[in-house]
């Protein structure tokens, strides 16, 4: 269980410890619609990653497999240091890359903060834009779920589903709470968020949080969910009959009735097609980041069994793996 959170845990300091992906050439910028590199040119990609983790590896993989064909990928590993990073970005600002990519939240600040004349892609990082990761020469994919359709597919496996509860910290999630907040309000669910300062304040705001609601919604805050946490968190909500939804398949092993979550080698393919589109011309930059389309589905069904929730046939081509 502590590899499990430990490898969730990686992902919430790749909202502070990721980077940004791809590079695109100068003339890219400059394009008024036509394409930047021609499919048959030999393209150099550079892929900065702020470290060397599985996850990091699996998106890799993806962003090759579906990425500009022909060509030809370097790696620059950022050790989870700024200062490295910022010194290898400088390099690559003075060679031939057509395109950067850079993996994780590390790789992509020291990208953003030496690279000004080659266009950027970044993936496998938590909310981009609370970090600023904005400019005229980059944009990436989210690694999140949008939570409209987070909401669309709650609302799928749990239609009589109306009081929704969730922990976070006010430092660290106060504008994705005040998201959730507008967009269920549209989608008839009632959300109760309890502020949570330090770990120390999980129990007692969790004991207050599961006597009001019908479900818990786990959101990505590294102050709420510790490997000292979760087992407590997900025992509690059992105990009192409580459904959780969470952001990652590893809730799901752990006892989370259903996590909605994104397959990091489809964050790979899907941003590798940004940088070919990128690259053709098809798309322009400045581009907000990109949503993932496909999404994974996992659902635990001992812990359905276990709250007597039975879900139809037709969601079961949904669910993409069971525990």
């Amino acid at each position: 269980m502590m590899n499990a959170i430990d490898g969730i845990n990686r992902l919430f300091r790749a909202g502070r410890s990721g980077g940004a992906r791809a590079v695109v050439g100068l003339a890219c910028l400059l394009s008024l619609g036509t394409p930047c590199v021609s499919e048959s040119a030999t393209m150099d990609i550079a892929i900065l990653q702020s470290s060397d983790i599985e996850a990091y590896r699996e998106a890799i993989a993806g962003l090759k497999a579906a990425g500009p064909s022909g060509a030809v990928y370097t790696e620059y590993d950022v050790q989870g240091d700024l200062e490295l990073g910022k010194k290898l970005a400088r390099k690559l600002r003075a060679s031939n890359a057509s395109l950067v990519v850079a993996v994780g939240l590390k790789a992509a600040m020291a990208a953003k903060l030496e690279i000004v004349d080659v266009p950027i892609v970044y993936m496998m990082i938590l909310d981009p834009l609370k970090h600023q990761l904005t400019g005229a020469n980059m944009t990436g994919t989210l690694l999140e779920v949008p939570i409209d359709r987070q909401l669309k597919i709650m609302r799928r496996f749990l239609p009589t589903l109306h009081r929704i509860g969730t922990l976070y910290d006010p430092d660290k999630t106060s504008s994705r709470m005040k998201d959730a907040m507008r967009q269920a309000a549209t989608s008839d669910f009632k959300l109760k968020g309890l502020p949570v300062e330090s770990e120390k304040d999980v129990p007692q705001q969790l004991r207050k949080l599961l006597s009001d609601v019908d479900a818990l919604w786990l959101m990505p805050d590294s102050t709420v969910l510790t490997n000292e946490s979760v087992r407590f968190i997900l025992e509690s909500a059992l105990a009192n009959q409580i459904p959780v939804i969470g952001f990652s398949p590893e809730f799901t092993r752990l006892g989370a009735l259903l996590s909605l979550s994104v397959n990091y080698g489809d964050v790979g393919r899907e941003t590798g097609l940004l940088a070919k589109r990128l690259l053709d011309g098809e798309r322009l930059l400045p581009l907000n980041p990109v949503p993932i389309e496909r999404l994974k589905i996992t659902v635990n069904l001992k812990t359905a069994k276990f709250l007597g929730i039975t879900f139809p046939n037709e969601l079961t081509s949904l669910i993409d793996e069971t525990y």
